[in-house]
């Protein structure tokens, strides 16, 4: 979901990195091969972000599900189910590996990011169907080092967004609107 994604990279930006939205990783053959998708076209993921003073990079996905139940539990403990194929780069080690990998490559290639960044895999989740999903995939996703933008930290964010100065932003502009007295 584009909105989605362009509010997750708008929070990105207020806190010190540079973002892109759909952003496409390239993928030889051989790659493509070895993640088991000899016909995939780029891979892409929804929100790149880059943090030049660490040299990290942050590879968001996002999946808002606000009309939906939400991300749950079995997404991640269930790998194989209905659920858990919607999070391939989270339960495909060697296709992490393949697209995270060339990632990094594909940015410092292109000057994007200096040598050697150091690259998180994210989530950005607009809803979790419960609290104990919600417990489950924050210690998961620490266990991993990988990092979760829980609904929560977006509403705050967002908050936060509505009290500063004025930005020409489509999420900057709709939170002033509902948020602001």
């Amino acid at each position: 979901m584009d909105s989605f994604e362009n509010i997750v990279a708008s929070i990105l930006d207020r806190n010190g990195y540079w973002t892109r939205t759909e952003f496409k990783v390239d993928l030889t053959t051989s790659d493509k091969n070895r993640i088991g998708r000899p016909s995939s076209p780029r891979w892409e993921i929804d929100v790149i972000a880059y943090e030049a003073n660490t040299n990290r990079i942050l590879a968001v996905e996002c999946k808002s599900y606000l009309d939906s139940t939400g991300v749950r539990t079995q997404a991640f403990a269930e790998p194989g189910s209905q659920h858990g194929r919607r999070f391939k780069l989270f339960n495909e080690s060697t296709t992490r590996r393949v697209v995270l990998s060339n990632l990094a490559a594909q940015l410092e290639s292109n000057g994007l990011c200096r040598p050697n960044p150091d690259v998180t895999l994210c989530l950005a989740a607009g809803k979790v169907r419960n609290a104990d999903d919600l417990d489950y995939i924050q210690n998961y996703f620490k266990k991993r080092d990988w990092q979760f933008f829980s609904p929560e930290w977006i509403r705050s964010e967002l908050r936060s967004l509505a009290k500063s100065g004025y930005e020409n932003s489509t999420a900057a502009v709709t939170t002033k609107l509902l948020l602001r007295e």
